[in-house]
């Protein structure tokens, strides 16, 4: 083991914990860094409803951590943590590795929050990583063959009922990917695509209420209803059990039982245990237990010990749990653990905010940028995918991920082969992530000079 003196460990290989992993290795830290993490393939969550849909690949959403650290000198652990000790700076992993640290950087996220529903944590199916997505998948396959199959009028509705639990982003990216890609299933195996019923479960009056992309409320309600089968919203809807083929919730008073064998849970998150565990007094905590951080992100009682994404929060600063932010987190403390190494002062975390991104079906999405102008569609789309893959997590990765997706959205379906030039692709692939936001650009506005003309 290294002296703790000249080590840093890294919990949790989410967007925070990676990035910052990333961006130390990019500064020449002139300290060893270890990543830990349960899992063997980091997890683009933005883009898991593309990976589950089958838009995109599993090497563009979730490539392995060996693949995205190789070069960077960054250790990578791949197990779980079972306890962390910040009096004694040491974490203990199931396996029964110990290590100390110098610093250490606590990146761990949330978990679902299923607030008490009965049922909920047995029955419904959270989308949370790649054996979610997998999951789901095997799940709505086997609904939709048995619905086939089945002559029972009343078996097939449950089977056919599909309900998402949540109206925040998570929700409507969900509801609308399903409403466009489960006629598509069930019409391969001759069935009647117009049975496929998905709805949309809401406690509040309002979906993507208190979210980043509420601005996009509007928009996100009307193109729901543009789906291949429209989507039911269930509002003012409070769910209160969930068993194996029926949901029950209460609206204006009245208990409500809706006959389905579906219900994935998109409708909330829980502070992880391990964060809870952590001897840090309510004063530096949010009523969910989540910590808070000073300006420079640094722990209150432990100034050793960074902390970003869901599991923290600085006071009287917005920070929304989004993949930009978490670039910026990632790199701001990146930046403090380099300058307390080099007996510097730590900055303070400014986070930008570009605007907001929300998948609204198959190659359909809406997209708010810089508060200044809304586009949606395909350009929209097109956007949210180049916007998503410029953040991926290393230049090689960029570079594939990209390559593969120009390849596929743009030439494919936008350049005519007769006329392509092979200039045009090997200057693509050159150029890698860079060419995106000239393409997508050029496809707008073409887009928005058609939209002109047809108005004239």
């Amino acid at each position: 083991m290294n002296n703790p003196v000249y080590q840093t460990v890294v919990l949790g290989g989410g967007f925070t914990g990676l990035f910052t992993a990333l961006q130390l290795a990019h500064e020449h830290y002139p300290r060893s860094v270890i990543l830990i993490d349960s899992n063997e393939r980091f997890c683009f969550k933005p883009l898991l409803y593309e990976y589950f849909s089958g838009e995109m690949d599993a090497f563009q959403v979730l490539p392995r951590f060996t693949e995205l650290l190789k070069g960077s000198g960054v250790i990578f652990v791949q197990d779980t943590v079972e306890s962390i000790d910040l009096h004694q700076r040491q974490v203990k992993l199931t396996s029964g590795t110990c290590y100390d640290y110098s610093n250490l950087v606590l990146a761990l996220g949330s978990v679902s929050g299923y607030f008490g529903v009965e049922g909920a944590k047995e029955y419904a199916l959270p989308f949370w990583t790649e054996k979610d997505a997998i999951a789901i998948d095997r799940h709505l396959h086997d609904c939709l063959r048995k619905a086939a199959q089945t002559e029972d009028p009343e078996q097939r509705r449950k089977l056919l009922t599909f309900a998402v639990v949540g109206g925040g982003a998570s929700g409507v990216e969900m509801a609308a990917t399903l409403a466009d890609l489960l006629p598509n299933w069930y019409a391969a195996l001759r069935g009647n695509p117009q049975e496929i019923r998905v709805v949309l479960i809401n406690h509040g009056n309002e979906i993507l209420k208190g979210d980043v992309n509420s601005k996009l409320r509007e928009t996100a309600e009307t193109q729901l209803q543009k789906r291949t089968v429209p989507v039911e919203m269930l509002l003012g809807a409070e769910v209160t059990g969930i068993s194996p083929n029926t949901l029950e919730y209460k609206r204006d008073g009245k208990s409500v039982t809706l006959p389905t064998n579906t219900t994935i849970w998109t409708a909330g998150t829980a502070t992880n245990p391990l964060i809870k565990n952590l001897p840090i007094s309510d004063e530096h905590r949010d009523k969910h237990g989540r910590l808070k951080v000073t300006k420079t992100l640094q722990l209150f009682d432990f100034p050793e010990v960074f902390a970003g994404g869901d599991c923290a929060f600085v006071e009287d600063t917005s920070m929304p749990a989004t993949a930009q932010v978490a670039y910026q987190l990632g790199a701001t403390i990146a930046h403090n653990l380099k300058a307390i190494a080099l007996e510097k002062e730590p900055k303070t975390a400014k986070v930008s905010l570009r605007g907001t991104l929300l998948k609204l079906g198959l190659n359909e999405a809406a997209a708010n940028i810089f508060d200044a102008f809304e586009v949606t569609g395909e350009a929209a789309h097109l956007i949210r995918q180049g916007t998503y893959l410029e953040l991926l997590p290393t230049p090689v990765h960029n570079f594939k991920a990209t390559k593969e997706w120009l390849d596929e959205q743009i030439f494919r379906h936008h350049v005519d082969p007769n006329t392509a030039n092979k200039k045009v692709v090997q200057t693509a692939e050159l150029v890698g992530g860079a060419v995106v936001g000239v393409l997508v650009a050029r496809k707008l506005l073409k887009m928005l000079g058609d939209e002109d003309k047809n108005k004239k």
